[in-house]
């Protein structure tokens, strides 16, 4: 039979904990709960990994700030390092992974570096939304409050096309598992004939759906930090949901149901996948992507 191909989006708390200072050795350590169920995975689908990099790149942003000797570099290009360094890390993970159930010698994946195109008038850039580095109890300049605490917003525009997207069918016709649009690709304008890096961090969830759309995918797996999408979140009437219809999601989107800086893009994501002809969408808990995908866990969003 041929294989489904799965886009596993994986969100921050993949790599940094609540409370975590980050270190390598805990991003490393905190990956092996996904990455364990993805390597299982790959013995029945296709997958494309993505990822969130917003801790990443808001620790560089702090880190450029507290030392002026060395030259500051742009947001894209931050993007981009942290593309490298957490491709890095979930491959060692799913190299230990896959040795451990005996398939490492026949199972191939690779990260690529990823960059997005976006429109320069997209209105994000008049509004910055996007929240990026650690959360903070007490507010700070530039700083606004989300779910977590205050943090740092850059401008977020949507991903209108991912310029990798024939290379990594081509891998995945070659059964790669592949690493791509982490951070939600490195943000791009066209002037002419060349590329341009704009500053700005494109939502990861809403770039894993525009990939999924190029290599046809069959499920969007969004993995997140709690059990079920709510409806009143936070509230004495809060309400899970085990199922949502695309026009549910769509009304409930429309209601301000999902902030915009949390579940807002997983729920948009997932609506915009499956109006591009994908058959499933699921949102999901860390511990959970195997059941999720077995229908006993998550979100199971459908059309």
């Amino acid at each position: 039979m041929k294989k489904q191909i799965l886009v596993v989006a994986l969100g921050g708390n993949a790599l940094i904990k609540k409370g975590q200072r980050g270190t390598a050795e805990e991003q490393l350590k905190n990956l092996k709960v996904p990455i364990r169920q993805i390597a299982k995975l790959s013995l029945k689908y296709k997958i494309v990994i993505t990822h969130g990099n917003g801790p990443q790149v808001g620790n560089l942003l702090l880190q450029q700030e507290s030392c002026k000797e060395v030259p500051e570099m742009p947001i894209e290009i931050l993007v981009a390092e942290t593309q490298g360094q957490i491709g890095y890390m979930i491959e060692s993970t799913l190299d230990k992974e896959l040795m451990k159930l005996g398939v490492s010698d026949n199972k191939f994946f690779l990260t690529v570096i990823t960059y997005v195109k976006v429109d320069p008038k997209d209105p994000a850039f008049k509004n910055p939304t996007k929240p990026i580095g650690p959360a903070y109890t007490k507010p700070r300049p530039g700083f606004v409050k989300t779910a977590k605490g205050w943090r740092r917003v850059v401008p977020s525009p949507k991903p209108i096309k991912v310029y990798q997207r024939r290379e990594i069918n081509k891998l995945l016709e070659n059964n790669f598992i592949v690493i791509a649009c982490g951070g939600g690709g490195i943000p791009v304008i066209k002037k002419g004939k060349n590329l341009i890096g704009v500053e700005a961090v494109i939502d990861k969830d809403l770039a894993s759906a525009k990939l999924a759309e190029h290599v046809n995918a069959d499920i969007l797996l969004i993995v997140t930090d709690v059990k079920r999408v709510a409806l009143n979140f936070g509230k004495p009437n809060q309400k899970y949901l085990s199922r949502m219809s695309v026009k549910e999601a769509t009304k409930y989107l429309k209601e301000g149901q999902f902030p915009p800086g949390s579940m807002g893009p997983k729920v948009q994501a997932a609506v915009n996948f499956l109006n591009a002809g994908g058959k499933k969408a699921i949102i999901c808990d860390l511990n959970d992507i195997e059941k999720a995908l077995r229908g006993e866990a998550g979100t199971q969003i459908y059309k």
